[in-house]
């Protein structure tokens, strides 16, 4: 019991809702404009565009901030031309650009750790990218292209720029902190240490192992597997034993709500079918809101309000049986324990190596 209040104690100093709300009102207009244009197969990418974009903002003055996003913003783009360009494809294809994207976000700490975690932004973009395309490409119903991925996201990515615009006038023209202040500005580089580099490769098998049981396989909702390791495994070898339980158990019961939201349309058709989708979009959006404002006041359930919004999101367009949501909390926890043997293993070349813990 002592152990479990201290994954789920909270920080009332760490709420931050204006961020939240910033981002609510930030994400209700691609939501309503894909709803209004009856594409909703590209809300995800716009939503994860605007995300992702907020967190690679540096701060600063504004043009200093716009330029970075915009180059964060191309880059997500070909990210994403990648992820759907390839998420239909042999599954051989795929374990081999997962390693090499994944392994490619690993080595950028080497550029300082600001640009790692902007390139770790982008890994998880890739797999829960190549995870959507490989979920709704044999669903007739649905028609997705690739530019249209592509220009959601850039969308999306461009709709924070405007927005960071707006506050610039707004607030006199003044420079303005990271909207995201917990995570590092530092872009100062770093060598490459052994461990470094092994924890990266390290990261890039698992990912690459997770792709391949998925669709080498191909298991049905396998997907799960490595969005779920993508998710709970740690981003570094600093990162506190604290953490890594409050992500592994944030990620379990972000997956098992929404295996239990996603069985809601199970049994419903026609009007009250699309009506209940369209429910379940604006729930995954204040779960994602309510993680951007609980960062600092609970990992453990701000894991599991992202995981369960990202998720979500990610499966809404597939059908719901009890077969289904057996198979995703299954493959949950099959991502969720090979990150957790990944992460004791990380943990023994820590001490091995003599690397002095420290937190993230």
């Amino acid at each position: 019991m002592t152990w479990l209040s201290k994954v789920f104690e909270l920080n009332p100093a760490g709420l931050n809702w204006p961020r939240a709300v910033a981002f609510l009102d930030a994400a209700l207009v691609p939501m309503f404009v894909f709803w209004a244009i009856g594409h909703e197969v590209y809300l995800l990418s716009a939503l994860f565009g605007l995300l992702f974009a907020a967190l690679a903002d540096p701060g600063g003055g504004y043009g200093h901030r716009a330029l970075h996003v915009a180059v964060f913003a191309l880059a997500g783009a070909g990210v994403t031309a990648l992820a759907f360009g390839i998420g239909s494809d042999a599954w051989g294809r795929l374990v081999l650009v997962s390693f090499v994207v994944t392994l490619a976000a690993g080595l950028t700490a080497a550029f300082g750790v600001r640009r790692f975690v902007d390139a770790l932004l982008l890994n998880i973009w890739f797999i829960v990218g190549v995870g959507f395309e490989a979920g709704i490409h044999d669903e007739a119903r649905i028609t997705s292209y690739v530019w249209a991925q592509v220009l959601s996201w850039t969308g999306g990515a461009a709709l924070w720029i405007t927005a960071a615009f707006l506050g610039w006038l707004i607030r006199g023209r003044r420079d303005r902190d990271q909207p995201f202040s917990e995570l590092p500005g530092d872009t100062s580089r770093r060598k490459l240490t052994g461990p470094l580099v092994l924890f990266a490769l390290i990261r890039a098998v698992v990912i690459a192992g997770t792709v391949a049981l998925a669709f080498g396989l191909d298991l049905s909702y396998g997907y799960w597997i490595p969005i779920a390791a993508m998710i709970a495994l740690k981003p570094s070898l600093e990162q506190a034993a604290l953490a890594d339980a409050q992500r592994l158990i944030g990620a379990l019961i972000g997956a098992g709500t929404a295996a239990l939201l996603l069985w809601v349309p199970a049994s419903e058709h026609g009007l009250r079918l699309f009506a209940v989708r369209r429910g379940l979009e604006v729930v995954a959006l204040v779960l994602l809101m309510h993680g951007a404002g609980i960062r600092f006041w609970n990992y453990a359930l701000y894991s599991a309000a992202i995981a369960a919004g990202v998720l979500i999101l990610v499966d809404l367009a597939q059908p719901s049986d009890e077969s289904a949501e057996g198979y995703r909390v299954l493959w949950t926890l099959c991502g969720v324990g090979i990150s957790l043997i990944v992460m004791l293993l990380a943990g023994l070349l820590t001490k091995r190596t003599g690397t002095p813990p420290r937190s993230a």
